[in-house]
């Protein structure tokens, strides 16, 4: 990478913070004397005061965005990391754009230069607290989205309609679902002649394109289209949301009997026996043939000899790489000793990276703490201010400075938003467990990678290579894979001064 040569000041304080070394002066100067030494020429000075940014990065994004805007890399100098990741979530885009090489992170207390030419000590803290946020800000997204499930609950689909149906919104934009006129009623002949038993989804599609039942698109319908329609409950009256079902408020098209009888008669066509359904095989469903694309399936087979004594073994099928056409059979034990062989090559056994592995756990799991706090505190007030205002308005209607009709318009607002911040209170406790786990993996992997794999259970197992693994083939014998970050930065980390280059993010075979 090139030599660095310009910069942007970040200076930051809260209005809690000026007390001497932290001031903005203080600050500032200390910046612009470490840019000197550094041969660094400033291009901006930002500066941000939180309790005129908390809850808006405004600022914040505007440095960003002017860094972006250069041509070569800047480096952001700032007094100390808490600096800059105020807000938990930052390290994440941060992260992103280091990668990209658009930014450089300086920071000044630490003595630390975050960039892709980093020391591999650095990188390693600064990695594991990305990882860490990453899987806090993740979860919590997911349960934000989970947080909606009132709608759901009131029996509102949230998103298109399925084929069908259409997707209307009033003058006050509220949405609503009704019977598509057209496709509604062909929909419902396709249920009723699916039910007889006498065709195959196939069949079905064909008769579909002959009916001209076509998507909103106006393509024809697949038979993966097909599929999704026979098996959606949503036709007889109930949606499927996050595995659960609720019932719905808009008019079905079929009964639920009718979809049944469907049931029966998918069920009856694509049920196949699995021999081995109830063993657990290590590498069921994430290991893929690299000739086929197909992913590999695992059978156990077993060998009886002349003196009575038998053996078993399980075989991974996948595509011949010399001959697609052709099956060839590896034994798994086989594939297995080279994914341990890769496990043993991740983790620290220089006991002075293993240290600043833990301590580099210990800070992201205080920063997110400190996020995670603040941002309770926060919803746990507007809480309480709610059923303030509410208390207050019922003083108002008993006074008769109020009506009925105002009073129940905004206690139901008021309710609503309380509803709402309980369901993202317990989205931040979600997100708070999901980091928890995804540090404790971390940790364990750290300390010891393989042998954390090879003592734990099947289950955990999967889950271990999962977490490590982005993409696991199989190319003839030989075991083919990417690793997930940041493992894919500290393989072999043990003998290395360094983190290996992005080479990483390519599939690579494990010898």
């Amino acid at each position: 990478m090139a030599q660095v040569t310009k910069a942007i000041i970040l200076v930051r304080v809260s209005t809690e913070e000026q007390e001497e070394g932290h001031s903005l002066d203080a600050q500032k100067a200390r910046l612009i004397e470490y840019c000197q030494r550094q041969k660094l020429e400033v291009l901006e000075t930002y500066i941000l005061i939180e309790s005129s940014t908390r809850g808006d990065r405004r600022k914040f994004m505007q440095m960003i965005e002017f860094a972006k805007k250069q041509r070569h890399t800047v480096a952001i100098v700032a007094d100390a990391v808490d600096r800059i990741q105020r807000s938990f979530k930052d390290s994440v885009y941060l992260d992103e754009l280091i990668r990209k090489e658009k930014i450089e992170l300086h920071f000044y207390r630490e003595g630390m230069v975050i960039s892709k030419d980093a020391s591999a000590s650095d990188i390693m803290r600064w990695d594991f607290s990305v990882m860490g946020a990453k899987s806090y800000v993740l979860q919590l997204s997911e349960n934000v989205k989970r947080s909606l499930d009132w709608k759901i609950k009131k029996g509102e689909w949230i998103g298109p309609a399925p084929i069908g149906y259409l997707n209307e919104r009033d003058e006050k934009d509220n949405s609503h679902i009704f019977v598509d006129p057209v496709r509604g009623p062909l929909i419902r002949r396709f249920f009723m002649e699916y039910a007889k038993g006498t065709y195959t989804l196939s069949d079905m599609a064909r008769k579909c394109k002959q009916w001209g039942l076509r998507t909103k698109k106006g393509a024809p319908l697949s038979k993966s289209t097909m599929f999704q329609v026979v098996q959606n409950p949503f036709y007889y009256g109930e949606m499927l949301v996050k595995g659960e079902l609720y019932p719905h408020k808009y008019e079905p098209l079929i009964t639920r009997d009718l979809f049944m009888e469907c049931k029966a008669v998918r069920e009856g066509w694509d049920k196949k026996p699995f021999k081995y359904r109830g063993k657990e095989y290590l590498f069921r469903g994430i290991l893929t043939c690299a000739t086929t694309g197909k992913v590999a399936t695992a059978d156990t087979k077993k060998k009886t000899y002349a003196n009575g004594t038998t053996s078993e073994w399980t075989y991974l099928c996948i595509g011949n790489p010399t001959n697609s056409a052709k099956k060839m059979w590896v034994r798994e034990d086989k594939i297995i000793e080279q994914l341990e062989g890769i496990f043993s090559r991740i983790g620290f056994k220089n006991q002075k990276l293993l240290n600043l592995a833990i301590e580099a756990i210990k800070e992201s799991n205080k920063a997110k703490q400190q996020w995670h706090d603040r941002e309770l505190g926060g919803l746990k007030k507007e809480h309480t201010d709610i059923q303030a205002r509410l208390d207050r308005m019922l003083d108002l209607l008993a006074d008769g400075i109020i009506d009925k009709d105002e009073f129940r318009a905004k206690k139901e607002s008021a309710k609503q938003r309380q509803y709402e911040i309980t369901e993202l209170i317990q989205a931040y406790d979600g997100a708070d467990d999901a980091f928890f786990n995804t540090m404790e993996k971390l940790l364990k992997l750290a300390t010891n990678a393989h042998t954390a794999f090879i003592g734990s259970k099947m289950e955990e197992k999967r889950e271990l290579v999962n977490f490590v693994f982005s993409n696991l083939q199989l190319k003839g014998a030989t075991l083919c894979y990417t690793l997930n970050f940041p493992f894919d930065r500290f393989e072999n980390l043990a003998e290395s001064e360094k983190w290996l280059p992005g080479k990483d993010s390519n599939l690579r075979p494990s010898g």
